[in-house]
């Protein structure tokens, strides 16, 4: 008579296993989510590692729809690699010593015309050229470089536009039945010297 009847036995004795379950259940669940979130915490790092150049395209060409010469500042920042991975800063330097290699080369060629003996007018053009040229290679470029790298955008500025400045009076020297042999020069240094002064403004602004 006092035995009880298992098939009535209250619900909590039965209970133990499936409490149990659940437990089982929690856990799983817990790790899923635990697996989720540090899932979700690597794969930004694991992002930045594999799509770099992405990122440093998407600089760029936000960078350069800000430039007078858009087409001419993406192909020079993306043939130099280290444009892939910096900052504006490090574009504006890119272009400025881009710049300065183009200033460079054109003085160069002017030197070499010059020891063709060319004829009257064309050799006083050009040695007005080299003039002109020899203090933007020597000193303004060099020193709005270096006004650049300390943060002196004010001063960068000025020297950059002054490189454009003398690439138009080297132009310009020419005249009459004189043709300039220096004209795709003088263009390109007068055109980077645009895009590196937009870029540097940017700094300024920021």
């Amino acid at each position: 008579m006092n035995k009880l009847d298992s098939s009535l036995a209250p619900p909590f004795f039965s209970s133990p296993p499936i409490f149990h379950s659940q437990k089982m259940s929690c856990s799983i669940s817990f790790l899923l989510l635990l697996h989720f979130v540090l899932l979700l915490m690597v794969l930004p790092i694991t992002q930045s590692f594999v799509f770099p150049l992405d990122e440093g395209g998407d600089l760029i060409e936000k960078t350069c729809k800000k430039t007078p010469h858009y087409d001419l500042c993406v192909s020079t920042l993306q043939s130099n690699p280290q444009s892939s991975n910096t900052d504006v800063p490090g574009l504006a330097h890119i272009i400025s010593d881009f710049l300065l290699a183009k200033a460079t080369d054109t003085l160069d060629y002017i030197h070499g015309l010059l020891k063709q003996s060319p004829e009257a007018e064309l050799q006083k053009a050009l040695a007005n050229c080299a003039e002109l040229y020899i203090p933007v290679v020597k000193f303004s470029l060099p020193q709005a470089i270096d006004a650049l790298t300390n943060g002196h955008f004010g001063f960068a500025n000025y020297g950059i536009s002054d490189a454009a400045k003398e690439a138009d009076a080297c132009e310009k020297g020419f005249s009459g039945s004189t043709k300039s042999p220096l004209t795709d020069g003088n263009k390109l240094v007068d055109n980077l010297s645009g895009v590196a002064v937009a870029i540097i403004n940017l700094l300024k602004g920021s």
